[in-house]
C-alpha cells in the first residue's frame, strides 16, 4: 500500500468513527454554497449519494481535501523555492491574529464560522470575521518588483503545483474509489435512518388535524 492509498485509509477511517456522532440537529442548515463541496470530485469518487446531507458530505471531503493539501505543500517546499517563498510570506502575515477556524476538527474546515444574520436590519453586535479582520497585523512593507525573469520562474512554478495538485487528486479519488462500500454501507447505518425519522415527523406535523 503506497503513501496515499495510507493516507485515504486514514481519513475513511476518521470518517467512520465519526459518523456514528452525527445527528441532524446538532447542524444548522445553511443557504449559502460550500465552495468545497460544490462540484468536488471526491463526492463523486466516494459514491455518496447527491441527497446526504452537507454535513455528512463536507466531513469527508475536507478530510480527503488535506491530503491533497499537505502532498502539494510538501512538493511545493521541496522543488518549487519561489513559490514556496511567496507562500510563507503571505502566511508570516496572517500570522498573528485571530483565526476562528484554527484548530477545528475537519467536519468544520472550510465552512463559514458565522451564522447567517436573521435580516438585513437586523445585524450581529459581532461576527468572527469581523474580530479577525479587527486582530489582523499590519501587512508587511512592500518588497521590491519581481524581474522578468523571477516573474516567468514564478509562473512555471505555480504551473507545476497546479499539475502535482491535479495528479494527487486523481490518485486520491482513485484510491477513495476502493472505500466506496463502507461509505456506502455506513451512510445507510448511521445517517439514512435519522433522515427518514425527520421526515417523518415533518410529515406528522404538516398533516391536517382530525
Amino acid at each position: 500500500m503506497g503513501v496515499i492509498d495510507r493516507r485515504v485509509n486514514t481519513a475513511v477511517e476518521a470518517w467512520l468513527a465519526w459518523l456514528p456522532k452525527w445527528e441532524p440537529a446538532a447542524y444548522r442548515a445553511r443557504s449559502r454554497i460550500c465552495r468545497r463541496c460544490t462540484g468536488s470530485p471526491v463526492l463523486v469518487a466516494s459514491g455518496i449519494p447527491d441527497a446526504t446531507p452537507h454535513q455528512v458530505k463536507h466531513a469527508l471531503v475536507s478530510r480527503v481535501q488535506r491530503i491533497v493539501d499537505r502532498l502539494v505543500d510538501d512538493y511545493t517546499q521541496e522543488n518549487l523555492p519561489m513559490l514556496h517563498a511567496e507562500l510563507t510570506g503571505a502566511d508570516l502575515w496572517r500570522v498573528g491574529g485571530y483565526d476562528p477556524a484554527a484548530g477545528l476538527d475537519p467536519e468544520f474546515d472550510g465552512l463559514d464560522p458565522d451564522p447567517e444574520p436573521v435580516a438585513d436590519d437586523q445585524p450581529f453586535l459581532f461576527t468572527m470575521a469581523g474580530l479577525a479582520e479587527e486582530s489582523r497585523p499590519d501587512p508587511p512593507l512592500p518588497r521590491p518588483p519581481l524581474s522578468a525573469a523571477e516573474k516567468d520562474q514564478l509562473r512555471r512554478e505555480i504551473q507545476l503545483a497546479d499539475l502535482r495538485a491535479a495528479d494527487v487528486g486523481n490518485e486520491v479519488c482513485f484510491a477513495l474509489m476502493g472505500h466506496r462500500p463502507r461509505i456506502s454501507a455506513a451512510i445507510d447505518r448511521f445517517v439514512e435512518p435519522q433522515v427518514r425519522a425527520m421526515l417523518d415527523e415533518l410529515s406528522r406535523q404538516l398533516e391536517p388535524p382530525a
